[in-house]
């Protein structure tokens, strides 16, 4: 009997479809994952911004978690946005019941309109609580700034950045470096903590606006790869490519106001409707 590589996006929702676990469950199914969702919250956006967020209450979040794992089973769990410390609290506790089980934890701090996604209460306990029981974690330039408390205006500083932001226990820091516009390319990098060990991606700057949930996406693609057993230098390789194509295809789109989405099922080109 054949068996699903079974993927849990714990994280917030996105009724436009671009972020949060709709682009999990998009990336999942892309990459040869059965995708399964625990909402922790209930933002109501679209491509403009965040208007509001509504979280689900705190003992809704734990059955959900335990419903998933209890049934069905998990093979990579990837974690988005935890908007309160309670919240995250929550999450810990169900996670460690599951400790071998690879975590790739995307610190969603800001929505890509610039709006916090994360009370400023729950830092401290996302670094304490969350951060030490994950694989990977995958922050943006300004995600790795704020970590630390620190200004990242160059390559160099990335790698100041993970190595302050591994004192937290993170297994690997993939910092996405699309954010740094005064490099041609965009630079992502893969730091291994244990062995203070730092590897390059590379892509071509790709001018476009449709770039809501790139960070969601890329850190889902992550957990794809790491749930088909791949290594984490291949995972991380291999996503990287992913989100790139995604972007290029999804670049061609018009949807909505502001930051559009990238297209998760570009390969799917020629089956589309015309």
């Amino acid at each position: 009997m054949k068996k699903y590589i079974r993927a849990l996006s714990i994280a917030g929702f996105d009724g436009s479809g671009g972020a949060g676990i709709q682009a999990d469950l998009k990336t999942f199914s892309a990459l040869n994952c059965y995708g399964m969702t625990a909402l922790t919250s209930l933002p109501i956006q679209n491509t403009t911004g965040v208007l509001k967020i509504y979280d689900l209450p705190n003992e809704s979040i734990a059955e959900q978690i335990s419903a998933i794992i209890e049934d069905i089973g998990v093979d990579v769990i990837k974690i988005g946005m935890l908007h309160r410390p309670e919240i995250i609290e929550i999450v810990h506790t169900k996670l460690i019941e599951c400790s071998t089980v690879p975590i790739i934890t995307d610190p969603v701090m800001f929505a890509k309109s610039g709006d916090l996604l994360l009370q400023e209460v729950a830092l401290e306990a996302l670094k304490s609580k969350i951060l030490p029981i994950s694989t990977i974690i995958t922050p943006n330039i300004y995600e790795a700034q704020y970590l630390p408390g620190l200004k990242i205006i160059s390559k160099n500083d990335m790698i100041i950045a993970a190595k302050k932001i591994s004192i937290y226990g993170s297994g690997f820091i993939v910092i996405k470096g699309g954010h740094l516009e005064k490099e041609e390319d965009c630079w992502d990098l893969l730091y291994d903590c244990k062995n203070q060990k730092s590897d390059w991606f590379s892509n071509k700057r790709i001018q476009t606006k449709n770039l809501h949930g790139t960070g969601c996406t890329f850190s889902a693609a992550i957990a794809s790869y790491i749930g088909n057993k791949f290594s984490i230098y291949n995972a991380v390789k291999n996503a990287n490519s992913y989100i790139n194509k995604a972007i290029v295809s999804g670049s061609k789109y018009k949807l909505g106001k502001g930051f559009g989405p990238v297209d998760h099922f570009y390969f799917m080109e020629e089956t589309k409707c015309k």
